[in-house]
């Protein structure tokens, strides 16, 4: 199932007046699902656990000495996540089939056309993955608007099905709500039907009132998901914020009937990083946010220790290194 895109509605002041956060009630909530994801206690859960990551994931690739060769080494390995042995073995079991595949492929602008290129040569036959990339000056958001916003136009004329935008932090910081919502919003109309990710770099927002805000003006301004991070800061992806950015996405959604996404994003690496999202999804917006439609994982190097972390449940040894993926 495809969602339609979030269009852009109007701004309304009420969203950001007297927002006050509870601190210590979310750092409760944060201990509970800590306690929940221990629940996790058999292969079974565990498996199904790290699968539903997978598929959620936004593979990405965002160094400076990318070229064609890595660019399609990643197009491969989103396609195959697994190696051979080890999706045979879970098929046999029952938890997945051959269609096993990431969520999306995240790049910079200037490698789109390689992912579209490198489609088409490792699998015909096979639909290719959606591609995602960073713009609107990634990750600072340090640029005039009009070449932001050019950006965009770039990404989607070289064939970007999503772009992860990121807001002017500066805006934000200084409490102007109404112009990061104008940003957004002609980022919105920029983007036409491609998928609006907005990163909100949570880590230089400087509190948690101000995450809760810069949700609803990214979503009021046509976000289809919003995302907390480039991963380029030193405080990335964290549960007390991912906490916030839930319950604003489930009012909004309570509020207007439209269904925004979340990507948390940046230091995400450990099977218990996985667990947490997973379970903090469940627990606030509920099992349907669960699909990429809702919900991604951004990550370079997650996708690794949820392929050691399998083969291990499934074969019950710790695999040789000619025995995971490259």
């Amino acid at each position: 199932m495809t969602l339609s895109i979030n269009q852009p509605m109007n701004f309304d002041e009420i969203w950001f007046d007297n927002v006050s956060i509870n601190s210590h009630a979310i750092n409760r909530s944060c201990e509970s699902l800590e306690r929940q994801i221990k629940c996790l206690d058999t292969d079974q859960k565990q498996i199904e656990a790290l699968l539903k990551t997978i598929r959620v994931i936004d593979l990405t690739t965002l160094a400076g000495d990318d070229t064609y060769v890595n660019v399609q080494r990643l197009c491969y390995r989103g396609l195959n996540p697994l190696t051979e042995p080890l999706l045979k073995r879970l098929e046999s079991c029952g938890f997945c089939d051959e269609n096993l595949t990431v969520g999306a492929i995240c790049v910079y602008p200037s490698r789109i056309k390689d992912c579209h290129e490198s489609f088409k040569m490792i699998k015909p036959s096979k639909d290719p993955l959606k591609i995602a990339s960073v713009v609107t000056g990634f990750p600072s958001g340090q640029y005039g608007l009009d070449t932001r916003l050019s950006e965009i136009g770039y990404a989607r004329n070289c064939g970007a099905d999503e772009v992860d935008t990121v807001i002017d932090r500066s805006l934000a910081l200084n409490g102007d709500w109404k112009k990061v919502y104008e940003e957004v919003k002609q980022m919105r109309l920029k983007a036409s039907t491609m998928k609006l990710k907005v990163i909100l770099e949570v880590g230089e927002l400087g509190s948690l009132a101000n995450v809760y805000k810069a949700s609803w003006a990214a979503m009021l301004a046509g976000a289809d998901f919003i995302k907390t991070s480039t991963g380029k800061v030193s405080v990335n992806a964290t549960l007390p914020v991912g906490f916030v950015m839930t319950r604003a996405i489930y009012e909004f959604y309570s509020t207007t009937g439209v269904k925004v996404g979340f990507k948390p994003a940046g230091g995400l690496r450990t099977d218990q990083d996985c667990f947490k999202w997973l379970k903090l999804i469940e627990n606030e917006l509920g099992d349907e946010w669960l699909s990429p439609n809702l919900f991604r994982i951004g990550a370079s190097s997650l996708l690794n220790q949820v392929e050691k972390s399998l083969f291990k449940l499934v074969f019950g040894r710790e695999p040789a290194s000619w025995e995971l993926s490259l």
